[in-house]
């Protein structure tokens, strides 16, 4: 069985669990407190701003008008992006596998979605039962994974999609691979699951195998201090951004 036909399996479900239990137990608090107004470090601080970089730039692909629409947000955690789907009027699936992170994002919805809905729900994104949505995002949720595994999800997402699907990667950068090293210095138990930088070219390389019929059309990379991220959109052949 090759690629093109089996399920992401292996490394993915044992690294699927490791990120679980990472942001259920070890992350929960401090990444309640990341996606929060209040006060963090300095070096959190730049990722915030990263962060909330990037879910503006994925938010500028989207469609303004979204009504009608089935979204997919994989890997939601606390929900600032399916808010803001919703609110264009969105009907948004918002998955996480961690379920103290989609029990805090319930706590903080905001009753002004408009024409929109979320529903919130912890569980692996690719499970089939999801259905098929108009457009997918996958914002920082396969960063942790490695390339052949992040393009089986990627591959397997665009099975069920229509119109696009906009993820991210971590970039293969010097910048990147510093922090890194800086970040294996502190005690193991206060780890996040270790990126997985990804060369550009080789990803482009393998998506043109496995999921011929959807072509990249954009790209953006987001650095901020201590977030480095890049966006790509992929969408059908034949279709524009």
């Amino acid at each position: 069985m090759d690629m093109r036909t089996r399920s992401p399996v292996g490394g993915y479900d044992q690294r699927r669990g490791e990120i679980a239990h990472y942001f259920d137990r070890t992350a929960a608090q401090a990444w309640a407190r990341l996606t929060s107004d209040a006060p963090v470090g300095r070096i959190r601080a730049t990722v915030r701003a990263g962060r909330d970089r990037m879910r503006t730039t994925l938010l500028s692909w989207l469609p303004a008008d979204l009504r009608g629409l089935r979204l997919l947000d994989a890997g939601c955690g606390t929900g600032a992006l399916a808010v803001e789907a919703a609110r264009r009027g969105a009907d948004v699936l918002a998955v996480d596998l961690s379920p103290t992170l989609v029990d805090l994002a319930r706590e903080r919805l905001p009753h002004d979605l408009g024409e929109g809905r979320i529903e919130f729900r912890a569980g692996d994104l690719l499970d089939p039962g999801l259905g098929h949505f108009d457009h997918v995002v996958a914002m920082d949720s396969l960063i942790h994974y490695e390339l052949p595994d992040a393009v089986r999800v990627l591959q397997a997402l665009t099975a069920r999609t229509r119109g696009s699907l906009l993820f991210t990667f971590a970039p293969r950068t010097p910048a990147l691979a510093a922090m890194h090293a800086v970040g294996r210095m502190f005690p193991r138990g206060d780890r996040s699951p270790a990126l997985q930088p990804m060369a550009e070219t080789r990803l482009r390389t393998m998506l043109a195998t496995h999921t011929p019929l959807w072509h990249p059309v954009r790209t953006q990379r987001v650095a901020s201090g201590f977030y480095t991220s890049q966006a790509l959109e992929l969408r059908p052949a034949g279709t524009a951004a």
